[in-house]
């Protein structure tokens, strides 16, 4: 990107011409040419010695010479034979932009008699430029509301080329929601619509691809292609709509730089976000952008540089209004530059290296210009420099040609991009100056392999783990750029045995995130940690690599009980009887139970329990060595079948457990147990006996105590009843006496006391239970309107008496 700023200063042009009248002529006719652009260095143009009415030796002899007005000669005069060439080849595109037509003027002196001849060349145009559009793919919003039949303007292509083999026409990939129209504008430009021909539904489809085609009239005809993305949005009914469709004004070309030309304004018939309008430039062919600058807010246009009559008296330039989903407007700006008398030095870039590679040598070209001051003397002498601190340097060449090169390596790593500053300044007074941007980019070469930030790495999972569970996560960073900074992730080997399974059956790596995944269950019993490595290899050409340690450590859960190893069952079907001789002293070692738990740490701490014996405290298991002792020496009531229950619990969260049955036989030998065996009736179904008489008896009990309270209520209940025919009696007969005379009752409180028993009874004696909850209470009020009467509700003082404190219960009970 090239800019390019100019200062004012003054021109001083002294034409110092000592004209003789009587030797000078100028001839009134006009000698017309016409030709094709781009034609060969010499090529014949026309033949000057036949129009001037000379033979082509007289054209040496005479010294006829071209003289150009402009600073570059583009024709010359084949002396020998007399006829007018082209000296370098001809871009009409270059001389004339689009003007519809190209005259180029210069004249023919003959000194010998000082003769001056008028010359117009016309440049014809050829089809020597294809339609192109300023962006590859464009971006369109479509509200899913827009009704069928709305046009939505398209970004317009450009051709440097002018009449027929200019920009015709344009051609729409088929597409059953859109067409296209072309309108063509005021200037002759054509712009190409968007036709929504059936509603979109983002919910059926919310992204449209389309191709916009853009065709010349030439022979052969060129093309230029831009994807269209047609995004449907669901809100946002309203486009802004500018308050003018063409925005004039005029400025004199001295304006200082920043100066706001004018303002454009755009409403938004929507609310909220949908009615806030952003306001920019269309960008289009030449220097528009890079002279004007339009404020996204305030929509005001102001300068980016000074104007230069001399380079362009006129700009055209489109401004478009957008809102929140990119509905949007647009409008056209007309700029008419008045001239002042300004020149400063003139950067013409004759070649330009965007992008460079960071291995580049130093000498290497970026850029070629040409430097030039239409004035003359000091004020058109001209020095060129860039900033000291950049790692390029200028060069100096022939006619005032100079190369911006590099002076020592570049590293992207550190700086990726320069914005390169050559500043041309005149010796005039006051200097005038002109400053070119060139930003230069430093490419990227795939230099830099990935790199960990930890030079080895551990993670820890729990065994037992659910299949694709996420372990850890690995990061590479590569200081490249694009595909040579694109890193991916692989596992390489392991520590698994040959026999194991692969270890991709183990573990996985996500190549793009780098996260590690879990493919199995591990099972801390059988791999305790894994070593893995792991590479990230970049995308660059050759790629680059690095590899890393990751150690992978399985956590142990408490996820093995106990296993009992002594004492084991016997296989026979017998029953495993441990003896105990009866003259055993207390702290005998009777037997002792050996355990192990195939889990680890803590979860592998066992300790011994018992938890039933037929003599509770006869035998004791050591906590942590399951070792049975006697607890007391033996006596003549102990029975001589001692049945121990062992449990082995582990130290685990939660923890788990196993049990075993141990019995043990009091006797000196093996005989002596069999015979006090079969003589000794067993105790226990005794004891169950005498549990299971006594819980009947009590269920008996409480059955009469139910029954002696039943009839105790009826009886209350029948007193109660027989009270109230007694004072409704006596009320009847002495229905005269005055209602005054009686004494009211304010109301009896009577307490509700509920009882419960649970009794559950079972066929084991000794699992029955006999449960009696605490009594609840509620307390009843008895309200007077309650007890009311129509005629006379209470009975007389004398009724009454001694019967205030009387109360009456209401018990309900629930069995």
């Amino acid at each position: 990107m090239i800019v390019v700023q100019k200062h004012r200063g003054c021109i001083h042009r002294v034409l110092l011409c000592f004209l003789l009248g009587k030797l000078w002529e100028t001839t009134a006719a006009q000698i017309r040419y016409s030709v094709p652009e781009e034609l060969e260095k010499g090529s014949f143009l026309g033949d000057i010695a036949k129009d001037l009415g000379l033979e082509p030796r007289e054209l040496s002899e005479r010294g006829a010479r071209v003289v150009s007005r402009g600073k570059k000669q583009n024709f010359a005069i084949n002396i020998r034979t007399g006829s007018l060439i082209i000296r370098d080849r001809i871009d009409r595109e270059e001389l004339c932009a689009q003007s519809p037509q190209c005259l180029l003027n210069f004249n023919v002196l003959i000194e010998h008699k000082l003769k001056i001849y008028s010359v117009e060349v016309e440049i014809t145009d050829i089809n020597d430029n294809a339609p192109r559009f300023l962006a590859e793919e464009q971006e369109l919003k479509i509200s899913e509301i827009t009704p069928p039949g709305s046009l939505h303007r398209l970004e317009s292509a450009y051709d440097l080329d002018v009449g027929v083999n200019s920009l015709q026409g344009y051609e729409l990939s088929p597409n059953p929601h859109f067409s296209l129209r072309v309108q063509s504008g005021d200037d002759g430009l054509k712009y190409p619509e968007l036709v929504l021909e059936q509603a979109v539904d983002r919910e059926e489809q919310a992204v449209h691809y389309l191709t916009l085609t853009a065709l010349d009239g030439g022979e052969p005809i060129r093309s230029g292609t831009a994807r269209i993305r047609v995004n449907v949005v669901d809100v946002n009914d309203n486009a802004p709509v500018f308050a003018q469709s063409v925005y004039s004004v005029s400025i004199p070309e001295n304006v200082p730089q920043g100066t706001t030309l004018l303002t454009v304004n755009a409403t938004d018939a929507d609310e909220g976000i949908n009615s806030q309008v952003r306001y920019f430039l269309v960008k289009i062919p030449g220097k528009n952008s890079e002279i004007f600058e339009l404020n996204p807010v305030t929509g005001g246009l102001t300068t980016l540089k000074n104007l230069d009559y001399e380079d362009a008296n006129f700009y055209m330039m489109e401004a478009e209004a957008k809102d929140g989903l990119g509905f949007k407007d647009r409008t056209k700006i007309h700029i008419t530059v008045v001239d002042v008398n300004d020149n400063a030095p003139e950067v013409t870039i004759t070649s330009v290296t965007s992008s460079i590679p960071e291995n580049a040598p130093p000498g290497t070209v970026i850029t070629l210009f040409h430097v030039h001051d239409r004035d003359s003397g000091k004020n058109g002498q001209v020095l060129c420099s860039i900033p000291d601190d950049l790692p390029f340097k200028l060069e100096k060449k022939v006619d005032n040609y100079h190369s911006l090169v590099t002076d020592r390596a570049l590293d992207r790593e550190q700086v990726s991009e320069y914005n390169i500053t050559v500043t041309a300044v005149d010796f005039g007074s006051p200097p005038l100056s002109t400053d070119t941007h060139i930003l230069l980019h430093v490419a990227d070469i795939n230099d830099n392999p990935p790199t960990f930030s930890q030079s080895a790495y551990s993670a820890y999972i729990q065994e037992n783990n659910p299949r694709g569970t996420s372990i850890c996560s690995l990061t590479a960073h590569d200081p490249d750029s694009q595909e040579n900074a694109l890193v991916t992730y692989s596992l390489v080997d392991s520590n698994l045995p040959l026999e194991a399974p692969p270890l991709s059956s183990y573990v996985s790596i996500n190549s793009e995130t780098g996260v590690l995944y879990a493919l199995c269950s591990f099972d801390y019993e059988q791999s305790q940690e894994l070593q893995l490595r792991v590479t990230a290899r970049d995308s660059g050409d050759p790629p680059l690599s690095s590899n890393v340690s990751l150690t992978l450590f399985i956590l142990d859960q408490n996820d093995n009980a106990p296993e009992i190893l002594y004492p084991a069952f016997p296989t026979d079907g017998s029953s495993g009887v441990e003896l105990a001789p009866r003259s055993a002293e207390p702290g005998y070692l009777v037997t002792k139970v050996v355990a192990v738990d195939a889990d680890s740490g803590q979860n592998a701490w066992l300790s011994y329990h018992l938890l039933k014996a037929t003599e509770p405290r006869l035998f004791s298991v050591g906590l942590h060595s399951g070792e049975i002792r006697t607890v007391r020496a033996f006596l003549d009531k102990d029975a001589l079948k001692q049945n121990l229950l062992v449990a082995v619990t582990d130290n685990g969260e939660p923890p788990l457990s196993a049990t075993i049955s141990v019995t043990v036989a009091v006797a000196d030998s093996i005989p002596e147990i069999l015979s006090d065996l079969s003589s000794h009736p067993a105790p226990e179904s005794q004891d169950d006996s005498l549990l299971t008489f006594y819980l009947v008896i009590a269920v008996a009990v409480v059955s009469c105590l139910f029954f002696t309270f039943i009839v105790l209520l009826l009886a209350l209940r029948l007193r109660k009843w027989w009270m109230l025919q007694v004072v409704q009696s006596a009320a009847d007969h002495v229905g005269g006496v005055s209602s005054s005379q009686f004494l009211g009752i304010d109301g009896v409180r009577a307490f509700l006391q509920t009882y419960s028993h649970e009794v559950s009874l079972t066929m084991d004696s000794r699992k029955s239970q006999l449960i009696f909850p605490q009594p609840n209470y509620a307390d009843t009020l008895i309200s007077q309107q309650s007890c009311e009467q129509k005629e006379s509700p209470f009975p007389s003082q004398s009724l009454l008496q001694g019967k205030d404190d009387q109360a009456f219960f209401q018990v309900n009970f629930v069995l």
